[in-house]
């Protein structure tokens, strides 16, 4: 796999670069060691070592380990030297080793950076539990690996490939599809309401066809600059809402088992299309989603937990008040009818959303929620997410830069000065505008 950190290294670099290299060894005993010792034969010392279990047929352990590199020679030499002992051994970052503490975990700096990502599932599409309704269906199994492929070979850039769905594959989202869109003029926010017939209009959303998510991601990008990435499975907490910084929401694109079509223990293609999609065409859903991205990045492990609860109970299961009334814009609830209908009766305890309650409060993965939160409005959200993520825990702060679709960290005056003028540009647009209508 080529780098593209490598491809932008210069032959001496000035000062030590924190990288960071990823490669995968089989489950036998001392397979890391001689991977590590290789690393350390060529003086490197080591200042992070992350493992994850990769749940594929060909890896058993993915490794992220991090150290500052003195020049390209010496990266170069690192990635070669662990080529013969592990496998798809590539440089996944670079940055500065002075820019932030060496306790700061990994995180993207540009998009291109979320193309590591691909290999990092904790569950994959194909591989199921025992009480999954498609878990004996040998077909459906190998479907879904099909499908799963594409997210594994995805590189940012790419046109998202698309799916022939089958026939099957299409009455079960018919069913889905059907159920839900009689809720939706009761139970939805005004929001979902008034982007779903614009999907309908400029995606193929339908009863007898189901979109494709290259379409639909084109059409994100064109009302709020969010886009759709294929994914194989769940990703973790960490590097889902790592992706949301950069207004990327990773989607899966197989669909639940047909056996159980109103039911799925999992994201599938009718979560991601029905319930999350309307809401990311919302510019002020948008600004607050990508708030709790951009809190994400270089957060804690237990901030990182935090922050996860606070996504839980408001992208995915949040209600909103409008007109007075409770409304629903978490794609768990829209996506589900069944959850949909209880999560607006008298049975669920209803509470404020305030961010710092929200992050400590339990939640159960397989039943109805006991408990939702409010928001006022998804600006009012925003900004008390911005609240609660200055009060964590990281010594630095960053933006997001659209026009090079990267990650800038605001660690010195002159980034800070940047930054202020480019505030002062946009306040002069502003006030012009306002001397114009007036």
């Amino acid at each position: 796999m080529s780098s593209p950190v490598l491809h932008k290294c210069t032959d001496a670099l000035v000062t030590p670069v924190k990288v960071t290299v990823h490669f995968s060894t089989t489950d036998r005993v001392g397979a890391l060691d001689e991977c590590l010792a290789a690393i350390k034969a060529m003086n490197i010392s080591l200042t992070r070592i992350e493992s994850r279990p990769s749940k594929t047929s060909e890896r058993d352990y993915d490794f992220f380990v991090d150290f500052d590199a003195v020049n390209a020679e010496q990266v170069s030499q690192a990635t070669k030297s662990l080529a013969g002992l592990a496998k798809q051994v590539h440089v996944v970052g670079t940055g500065g080793a002075s820019e932030l503490p060496e306790s700061t975990p990994w995180f993207p700096r540009k998009m291109v950076d979320l193309d590591t990502f691909a290999d990092k599932v904790l569950e994959m599409g194909e591989e199921l539990d025992a009480d999954h309704p498609g878990a004996k269906d040998a077909v459906y199994r190998a479907r879904r690996a099909e499908i799963t492929k594409i997210a594994k070979t995805y590189r940012t850039g790419q046109s998202i490939p698309h799916v022939e769905y089958t026939q099957v594959e299409i009455d079960t989202w018919t069913t889905v599809f059907n159920k839900l869109i009689t809720m939706f003029p009761t139970h939805a926010c005004r929001e979902h309401q008034y982007v779903f017939p614009l999907l309908v209009q400029n995606c193929g959303y339908g009863p007898s066809k189901i979109p494709q998510l290259d379409g639909v991601s084109k059409f994100l990008k064109d009302c709020t600059g969010f886009t759709l990435r294929p994914v194989m499975g769940l990703l973790t907490s960490r590097d889902f809402l790592n992706g949301l910084a950069f207004r990327v929401f990773h989607s899966t694109q197989y669909i639940r088992h047909h056996s159980k079509p109103l039911y799925t223990p999992e994201p599938d293609v009718c979560h991601e299309l029905l319930g999350h999609v309307p809401l990311f065409a919302n510019p002020d859903f948008a600004d607050f989603s990508q708030e709790i991205g951009l809190a994400s990045l270089g957060a804690s492990d237990s901030d990182i937990e935090h922050l996860a609860t606070i996504y839980w109970f408001t992208v995915e299961f949040g209600l909103c008040r409008q007109d007075d009334q409770l409304r629903v814009y978490g794609a768990g609830l829209l996506s589900s009818f069944g959850e949909l209908e209880y999560c607006l009766s008298d049975k669920p305890e209803i509470r404020p959303f305030e961010p710092a309650k929200v992050a400590q409060q339990k939640y159960p993965i397989t039943e109805y929620q006991p408990v939702y939160f409010v928001a006022e409005s998804f600006k009012d959200a925003q900004m008390r997410v911005r609240q609660f993520a200055n009060s964590l825990q990281r010594p630095f702060s960053v933006r997001y830069n659209a026009y090079t679709e990267s990650i800038e960290i605001l660690d010195s005056k002159d980034k800070v000065l940047r930054y202020a003028q480019s505030i002062k540009t946009d306040m002069l647009t502003l006030v012009d505008a306002l001397e114009r209508l007036a």
